[in-house]
Parts: C-alpha cells; structure tokens; sequence
C-alpha cells in the first residue's frame, strides 16, 4: 500500500469517526415550523438541509411534524403572485428532498397557512404525546403563531415537556398572533443558541461542493436552495447560499443543551453528515 492510499483511508476513518461521535440527541421527539413564504426565502435551503441532516443521522424517524409557510398573514414586501409560488416551492422542498432522501413516508408536510387547522392539530397531538421521558423539542424557523396556537389547544401539565429551540429574534418577534413573551408564558423551556447565519449563510461559491457533486441527491439540496439565492423578491440573499434554520437541527441531532450540542455547527460538518451517509448508502440504478 502506498504512503497516499494510506493517508486517504486514514482521513476516511477519522472523518467517519468524528460524525459518529457527534450524533448524540437527546431524549425525545422533534417537530420543525418553519416559514418560507414571508420574503425571506432561506428556508427553501434549511428545509431540503434539515430533511438531510435527519436521515443521514439516522433520526428521520423521530421527526413527528413538519410545517411550513407559518407567516400567516402576507406581507406587503411579496405579491399575491410570489406568494403563491413561495408555497409551492416550500412543499415541493419538502417532498423531492423527502422522497429522494427517503425515511419520511409516513410524513405529512402541512402548508401552515392553507392548511392552519389540520397543521395546528398535527402540531397539538405531538405536544400531548410528550412526556417527561420523550419530551418535544420544537424547532422555531419562522414566526411563533402557530407554535402559540397549537399550545393553547392543548393541556398545560403537557407544556413543562415542550421546548422551543431558537437562534434569532426575527423570528421570535415577528409573530402576528402571539410574542415570544406569550409562547414563554405557556410554560415551555427556550432553547436559544446563537445566531446560525453566522456559518450557514455563506458565499455562493463556497457551496460549489454540493453543485458538482457526483450524487444527486445532494446536487438537489444545492438546487433547492439556490433557488433563494437566484429570487428576485429580496437582495439580501444575492450571492449567498443559506440554510441557517438547519442549524438548529444540527444542534439537536449533536445533542442540544443536554449533550453539548454543536451552537455554532458549520457547512464543514454538514458536508461530513451528507457526504458519508451519500458515501455508506449509494443509490441503486434503476434498470
């Protein structure tokens, strides 16, 4: 065996090492609310990301619900028209990442604002199936309303096994409904970790990985969220490529603030995660 062969085998085992030590979850189930349809597009990447992370962590199972489009009242920054499209686009993320990802049939992916009751119930049967041993850890990627809504439907003895784990103010304070004092009210536990567009909204080119990346499913993932980048709604978004609500997931599926999570988990450690699950899991060619 050769000095280079010895060194790539090395680095693979290492490499692989380093992502089985850091999937530590904690106990309990976790359920995503996530925007999209507001200006900021970003959660078009951070779902297609978040959707990954799970399954190649192996913990696309303990993902009990899923919504998206939770800024319920328009914004007059986007049009009818591009709203409309934003909604399609959110659940299409959902789907292709789901299905060419797989682990997630038995998933139903709600259109918060279109589907405000059936996402509002799907959301309250997994706060009242927590319990101190299987708690629900809430992942807040967009306004808190429908998190508000779904705890007020629900028994308040259920409210002391639900947390919501946050990153920005945005999100907290752009409710129409409820303010992120009144989701602390309920009784929840906030979870708050640092600002994740720190190290997931990052130059264009630095994803150039994923673009030319010999599997497709993570060739997709680029698509999905380039499609934020390329939007012509907000300027913001130009030249960077974000899923930095996956950055939340990534500190759950690290172990959150029970197993010293990742806080500030980078694109070096999703493309670890996607890499070897792509890596240990190939596709097989259809006939």
């Amino acid at each position: 065996m050769n000095k280079t062969s010895l060194i790539l085998i090395i680095l693979l085992i290492l490499n692989q090492t380093i992502s089985a030590q850091q999937i530590a979850p904690p106990s309990g189930r976790i359920a995503v609310v996530a925007d999209g349809n507001s200006p900021d597009p970003d959660d078009l990447g951070g779902t297609a990301i978040t959707l990954a992370l799970l399954r190649a962590a192996g913990l696309e199972d303990r993902l009990v619900h899923y919504s998206h489009s939770c800024d319920l009242i328009r914004d007059d920054r986007i049009s009818v028209g591009a709203e409309k499209e934003r909604h399609h686009l959110m659940q299409i993320a959902c789907d292709i990442t789901a299905r060419r990802w797989g682990g997630f049939e038995l998933l139903t992916f709600y259109d918060a604002m279109w589907q405000r009751e059936a996402t509002i119930n799907d959301l309250c049967w997994a706060i009242n199936a927590s319990t101190e041993d299987d708690p629900l850890w809430i992942i807040e990627a967009g306004e808190p309303d429908i998190i508000g809504m779904a705890l007020k439907k629900t028994p308040k003895e259920k409210h002391r096994y639900v947390k919501v784990v946050t990153h920005h103010p945005a999100n907290d304070n752009a409710g129409d409904f409820y303010s992120w004092q009144q989701i602390l009210d309920f009784g929840i536990e906030e979870v708050r970790i640092p600002d994740q567009n720190i190290n997931l909204k990052l130059d264009h080119k630095k994803w150039d990985w994923a673009k030319n990346h010999s599997d497709p499913r993570i060739r997709l993932i680029w698509t999905i969220g380039n499609i934020a980048e390329i939007d012509n709604i907000v300027n913001f978004q130009k030249g960077k490529w974000d899923c930095s609500d996956a950055g939340m997931v990534l500190y759950w599926i690290t172990g959150a603030n029970v197993n010293d999570g990742l806080e500030a988990g980078g694109m070096e450690v999703v493309k670890s995660f996607l890499e070897n699950y792509v890596s240990n899991n190939p596709e097989q060619k259809k006939k």
